[in-house]
This record gives C-alpha cells, sequence and structure tokens, in this order.
C-alpha cells in the first residue's frame, strides 16, 4: 500500500508496525465521527434519498401482506450483491434453484447462502441489536458450505488481508492489522446503536463504510456490510419489509461504490461518499416503488379473476408471488392437497394467463411452470439516469 496516497484525516492514517512480519504500511481507522457537517449537495441528496425511503415505508404500511412481495426483492439483493463480488448467477438461475433439487453451480449455491444470511439477520435483529455477534451469526450462515468456508466462518480474523494486489506493498488498500479489530468493532458497535443526532441515512453511510474499512472477517465483508444496511433500515422502523435491494444500484455502478469509500480512506472526502450513498437510497427506493406496485396490481387483478371460481385456485396467487417457478409438488406440500389436485390447480392457472408449462426440471423429472408475467415484472432491469 502506497502511504503516500494516504492523507491523515479524522477517519484514519496509513501507518506500520516495524519490526516483524508485518512491518508494511496499512490503514489505520479512526473511531467514527460522532459530528459531521454536510454540503449544500449532501444536504440536498439526502432529503430526496428520505423522501423516496418515506414512499417505500408508506407502501409496505399500507399493502395488504407486504410479505407475499418479499422474496423476489430478497432475491434481488442476494443476487446483485453477490454479482459485486463476482458471482455469476442468474435471476432465473437461482428462483429455479430455489424450486428443485437438482445439482447447483458454485455461483448459485453462493447467492443461495446470501439468501439464507439474510432470512438470518432478519430473524436476529427481532431479539438482538446490530452487533458484533448478530455479524458474527449472519457470517456463519453466509459461508457455510461454500466457496471460502475454510476462512473462518462467524470468526474475526487473526491475520492480515490486503484489497488490490497479491501482495501488502503493491495492495490499493491493507485494511487495519487485527490487534486493532476489537477496539474498532466495538466503537462501530456503539455507533450503530447510541442515540445520534446524524440523519438515519448519514449514519448508514458512515456505518457501511467504516465496517468495509475494518474489514473484520477474512472473506464476505461486502456482502455483510451491504445486507446489514437493510437490516439497520428496519431496525430503525425506517422499513417495515425489507423491500430495498441497494445493491442493485452499488453492482451497476461499482467503480464509483469503491471510488468512493476509497476516497473517504485516502483524502477524508465523506461528502462524495455520502452523495453517492444517498442516490443509491433515493434510486432504489423509487425503483421499489414501481415494481412493488406493478406486482400489487398483477396480484390483486388475479384474485379479482377467481372471485367466482369455487376451486381453490386463489391459493396459488401468494406461491407464485414467492417464486414464479412452481411445481406440483410444492403446490402439493403448500396447500395440502393431492398430486392430482395440484395439477388440476396449476392447470387452472394455464387457464387464467397466469402460469405457462414450461417441462420438466431437475433430476426428478419435474414438470414445472412459470408465471411469467411475475417473473417480467420482476426480472425487469432497473434503468438509469445516465447523468446519476
Amino acid at each position: 500500500m502506497d502511504a503516500e496516497r494516504y492523507r491523515t484525516t479524522q477517519f484514519g492514517k496509513a501507518t506500520q508496525r516495524p519490526g516483524d512480519k508485518w512491518a508494511f504500511t496499512y490503514y489505520r481507522p479512526e473511531p467514527i465521527p460522532r459530528t459531521l457537517s454536510l454540503d449544500t449537495e449532501t444536504v440536498f441528496l439526502l432529503s430526496e434519498a428520505e423522501n423516496s425511503l418515506g414512499h417505500l415505508h408508506g407502501l409496505g404500511r399500507l399493502i395488504p401482506e407486504p410479505n407475499l412481495l418479499v422474496g423476489p426483492f430478497l432475491t434481488r439483493e442476494a443476487l446483485a450483491s453477490s454479482r459485486i463480488e463476482g458471482t455469476n448467477a442468474s435471476l432465473t438461475e437461482v428462483l429455479k434453484a430455489e424450486e428443485v433439487e437438482a445439482a447447483k453451480t458454485d455461483d448459485v449455491a453462493e447467492v443461495e447462502r446470501h439468501l439464507a444470511a439474510t432470512r438470518k439477520g432478519l430473524q436476529l435483529i427481532q431479539t438482538l441489536p446490530i452487533s458484533q455477534r448478530l455479524i458474527k451469526q449472519v457470517h456463519a450462515e453466509l459461508m457455510d458450505g461454500v466457496r471460502g468456508e475454510e476462512k473462518q466462518p462467524g470468526e474475526i480474523r487473526w491475520s492480515p488481508v490486503w484489497i488490490g494486489s497479491s501482495t501488502p506493498t503493491t495492495a490499493l488498500f491493507v485494511p487495519p492489522l487485527p490487534e486493532h479489530l476489537p477496539e474498532l468493532l466495538t466503537d462501530w458497535e456503539k455507533f450503530v446503536n447510541e442515540p445520534s443526532r446524524l440523519p438515519l441515512l448519514v449514519r448508514s453511510a458512515l456505518m457501511h463504510y467504516q465496517f468495509e474499512t475494518i474489514h473484520p472477517f477474512l472473506d464476505g465483508n461486502g456482502r455483510v456490510g451491504r445486507l446489514i444496511i437493510g437490516l439497520q433500515l428496519i431496525a430503525e422502523e425506517r422499513l417495515t419489509a425489507p423491500l430495498l435491494y441497494l445493491s442493485g444500484y452499488l453492482e451497476t455502478h461499482r467503480q464509483d461504490y469503491y471510488r468512493g469509500l476509497q476516497a473517504v480512506r485516502e483524502t477524508g472526502d465523506i461528502q462524495e461518499w455520502i452523495q453517492f450513498f444517498c442516490q443509491a437510497v433515493k434510486t432504489q427506493s423509487d425503483d421499489s416503488v414501481a415494481r412493488a406496485a406493478q406486482l400489487i396490481e398483477i396480484r390483486e387483478r388475479y384474485y379479482r379473476q377467481t372471485v367466482a371460481d369455487r376451486s381453490r385456485v386463489a391459493a396459488l396467487i401468494p406461491l407464485i408471488f414467492g417464486n414464479p417457478f412452481i411445481t406440483t409438488r410444492r403446490v402439493r406440500l403448500s396447500l395440502d392437497v393431492t398430486n392430482q389436485g395440484a395439477r388440476n390447480l396449476l392447470e387452472r392457472g394455464v387457464d387464467y394467463g397466469w402460469l405457462k408449462y414450461m417441462g420438466s426440471l431437475g433430476s426428478a423429472g419435474r414438470h414445472y411452470y412459470a408465471a411469467t408475467e411475475v417473473l417480467e415484472a420482476i426480472e425487469r432491469p432497473t434503468i438509469y439516469d445516465k447523468n446519476e
């Protein structure tokens, strides 16, 4: 790491510990600042982001059964966050893998572990604050049984790491040595949970920056760090359900994302990072509102179609919104019907235009169907402003 690139700022400095095997330059963060002056542009973007997030929060409170929409949003977030780290899987591959027992690629397995870690985090925040205990459990869930499993799942690292090269001397960034982690993580945990006059999104931006800079684990730091953002918004009651998939923006603007984090370390430019973070929240909140509204319209239209239908076909609707790929087996188990009863309901869904028969899938050759209209609404790419 080139010490000359790094100024000494309120966020940290480049330093080294001479005289032993770890005698290379690394970055030593300072405790997270509890007060911060925001410039005019930052305040403007913060206001816009809070307004958009408020609309998403309001939508989550007003719609009936918002949890029925959570599955597609969690999957999009897990997929985008994993792609930032180099995972190559499609939304269709992940959704199909959830539905059938079949051989999975390593990439699909990693996205599934991200989904499991997210659900674990959502469960934990019901009883735990965002804390070292929580992030360790989330990390253990994320790394269980996938590539990187040997990298101490659920344990804070006790060896150095570096980013951007194969050696610490040529690396772009070397996070703090293990000896600094207990004190830095204690301060991070305190900052996240103590009363503060800083706006929530500013605290979220600082929380994420410091977590990525501390780099507490040998692997999986980015995925855990991004996952915690959503947990914080729910824990502080700014979202009722995990409907914000922030990683979609971060993946598309990956270079700006990394550049913003690195600029704080090198020059202390926190304004640029907070502005980028707020733009991400605003854009993805707006997209989530539009996408959720489209899914709600489809769902309500399907229910209206079944008003005079005496069969149980309406019971399919929550299932296809949870995952638009559906098999006879899932219908049979979810609705406690026979195989023939499940097939009859699925064919009824075909008659209504909700489902399309896709063939057989998996080692058992299970017949599966796709809710194409729902799938298209979930998969529709976000259109980003070229000026962003």
